[in-house]
């Protein structure tokens, strides 16, 4: 009779709490380059928008090379610590200044100047964000190795990540703005509002990575020790990082992320254009929208463990993932065929605002499970390498979706082109065939992506049963 996998010690409330605060960071980051960064240096600041987003894409792929390092140091590195604690704490003030000073460039510099000042801290916050989040994400397989505890413990962490970049937004649409609004300019062209902004945000990020790292610091003992030091060269960490990836089930997580970060660059790059040339919402009510999200991450967070425990979490992540994707455009489709009326306005917002919670909350729901079945295959690939390398697996899929998010951005262009949008133009002047053509080129082109997303994760091949055996072998590898 095979013995049964040994259990991991429950997580109090607070080990968890802690562990999920800290991707209050990245949240607010991600947020502040989604919906700021660039508004902010073009029409505030004054850089051309073309100049803007060239620093930012250059920012972005050199930040990408940091993440496989970072990954792979985490892994091996020998300290009292730990691995992943000394680069927690290590990177909170950085993290906050440099946020805080990407906000407040210098004032009379010129704009060769200006562009240099942009990347330069572009690239410091992306890459000190990166010395923060990737070794705080692999902690997830340390701290627990239960099936279902995993699920939970992602819960919080993209509950606290969604919710905290969310509330930042919510604070500048809301509050900011207004409150740095003249008789000459609104808020949103007042450099002061941004500078408080980064402030806000800076204490913010540097207060969570901090909290988090003082809320899991007692679980260092319990934590997986590094592999025995030894030579290193760049040839040994090649071959180790090649024979850590290779895994079949990591390789079809990995196809996933890149069809699906695709998806989710064409759908934030625009989501500006659906909500305000598509739909013609106000500000007011984009902002409602925005709202939602919090009750989205609600929904998601609690669905997560509930799915994993009942249906595992492959199967979870199919399920939810094709009724998330497969639903996120069928308001689009709605209006394209007719079926949704042009004139009642008030009906169809709602008819929006409720699909969409609904439908983020799924998205969100998926994420998790997708998330966790990757923190799933460090057993596996312990038993075949001997080493544990939560960093590397989480670095290597930070690293493509940084990679590819720009195809999304691109192919969200084409879709601009094709639809015949001008820029510039106002939404009520949109003639109604560019406006059908927009979401008629749009839902095809996303649902390809999240399509071929969900057809690589059926290529997964590791479940409850297969874990629990993977630590039972490990747990008498370890007793031998």
């Amino acid at each position: 009779m095979q013995k049964a996998a040994p259990k991991s010690a429950t997580l109090s409330l607070g080990t968890k709490l802690a562990f999920g605060f800290g991707s209050v960071a990245y949240g607010i980051k991600d947020g502040g380059f989604a919906y700021f960064l660039l508004l902010f240096y073009s029409q505030v600041i004054g850089l051309d928008a073309g100049a803007v987003g060239l620093a930012i894409t250059l920012a972005l792929i050199v930040d990408a090379v940091s993440d496989p390092i970072v990954g792979y140091w985490s892994d091996n590195l020998h300290s009292r610590w730990g691995r992943r604690h000394p680069f927690l704490y290590a990177s909170a003030i950085p993290v906050a200044a440099t946020y805080y000073l990407l906000w407040n460039p210098p004032v009379g510099w010129s704009n060769e100047a200006l562009f240099w000042y942009l990347f330069g801290f572009a690239v410091l916050i992306r890459t000190f964000i990166t010395f923060n989040e990737t070794p705080s994400s692999a902690l997830t397989p340390e701290l627990t190795a239960d099936y279902d505890e995993r699920a939970t413990l992602i819960s919080w962490r993209l509950f606290f990540g969604w919710t905290g970049g969310n509330a930042m937004s919510v604070m500048m649409f809301m509050a900011l703005f207004p409150a740095f609004a003249t008789a000459t300019t609104t808020g949103q062209f007042n450099r002061d509002a941004y500078a408080t902004y980064g402030v806000i945000a800076a204490g913010l990020m540097g207060l969570s990575i901090l909290l988090s790292a003082l809320g899991t610091h007692s679980r260092i003992p319990h934590l997986k020790p590094p592999p025995p030091k030894r030579r290193m060269t760049l040839s040994l960490i090649f071959k180790e990082v090649f024979e850590t990836l290779s895994n079949r089930s990591f390789v079809a997580l990995f196809v996933a992320n890149v069809f699906g970060s695709i998806g989710a660059g064409l759908s934030a790059a625009l989501a500006f254009y659906i909500t305000t040339y598509f739909w013609k919402f106000s500000p007011l009510e984009i902002g409602v929208l925005t709202l939602g999200v919090f009750l989205s991450a609600i929904i998601g967070a609690v669905m997560a463990p509930i799915v994993t425990r009942t249906i595992g979490k492959k199967r979870g992540a199919m399920i939810i993932g094709l009724i998330a994707f497969l639903g996120a455009p069928l308001p689009i489709v709605l209006k394209l065929a007719g079926l949704i009326e042009a004139g009642t306005h008030q009906f169809v917002f709602i008819l929006v605002l409720i699909a969409g919670i609904i439908d983020v909350g799924l998205i969100i729901c998926f994420q998790i499970l997708a998330a966790a079945m990757m923190a799933d295959l460090v057993e596996q690939s312990e038993l075949k390498t001997g080493r544990r390398s939560e960093g590397t697996f989480v670095a290597a899929a930070t690293f493509i979706r940084k990679m590819v998010s720009g195809l999304g951005v691109m192919a969200a262009t084409v879709v601009l082109a094709l639809a015949g949008l001008k820029a510039g133009v106002k939404p009520e002047d949109v003639p109604a065939d560019v406006v059908w053509r927009l979401g008629a080129y749009y839902v095809p082109i996303i649902l390809t992506f999240w399509m071929a997303m969900m057809a690589a994760i059926a290529f997964y091949r590791l479940d409850r049963s297969d874990h629990e055996e993977n630590l039972r072998q490990l747990a008498e590898r370890n007793a031998g």
